[in-house]
């Protein structure tokens, strides 16, 4: 079978994206994207290798966002500053893109190389970043997963709703990162990181 004239994987990858974005990743599967650009679900792999490798496409996909998001908002700024657009860039992508960032949240398999590699572009930025704070090695690495589950929680309590007082959460969201610039700036005088 043929390819349908006119979609190429960038297409298939475009239509996935805005339903994993509009409905949550779980919502993209091959019948529901099929029935999206209204072709046969066998269409779909002369382009994916299943279920799998679309999902492992949104994620790729995902990362190469983030990296450019954080790579256009990091030089601009330094240390405190870095880390703040760093955690608005990191907010605003989850915002933007719910599905993709559900995506790349997923490890990917020791065995894929270009996928590991994605990430570790992410997480090299952020290692850049945490860097300008005197950490190096595996104080840098915990410093990065703590600033990744502080903002992590924050996105997954706002996409379930949980913040149901009204308060600006922008707001709730500047003292959280606060909070942690400040923990990483303690550890560092204290001579523990």
């Amino acid at each position: 079978m043929s390819p349908r004239i006119g979609l190429d994987r960038a297409t298939l990858l475009q239509a996935a994206t805005e339903m994993a974005d509009e409905h949550g990743l779980e919502s993209v599967t091959l019948a529901s994207l099929a029935q999206k650009l209204k072709i046969r679900s066998p269409s779909l792999y002369n382009h994916v290798n299943g279920l799998p490798d679309l999902r492992r496409e949104l994620a790729l996909s995902g990362l190469a966002k983030m990296s450019t998001r954080f790579e256009a908002v990091l030089p601009e700024a330094s240390g405190d500053e870095a880390l703040r657009a760093f955690s608005r860039a990191y907010l605003d992508f989850a915002r933007r893109h719910p599905g993709l960032y559900e995506a790349v949240q997923r490890a990917p398999d020791p065995e894929d190389r270009e996928l590991s590699e994605a990430g570790a572009v992410v997480v090299g930025l952020v290692v850049r970043v945490i860097e300008t704070y005197g950490l190096r090695g595996d104080a840098a690495i915990h410093a990065v997963r703590g600033i990744r589950s502080v903002l992590h929680g924050f996105v997954s309590i706002e996409r379930q709703g949980g913040f149901g007082m009204p308060l600006d959460l922008d707001v709730t969201f500047r003292l959280l990162v606060d909070t942690f610039i400040a923990g990483v700036k303690s550890l560092r005088e204290q001579g523990e990181a």
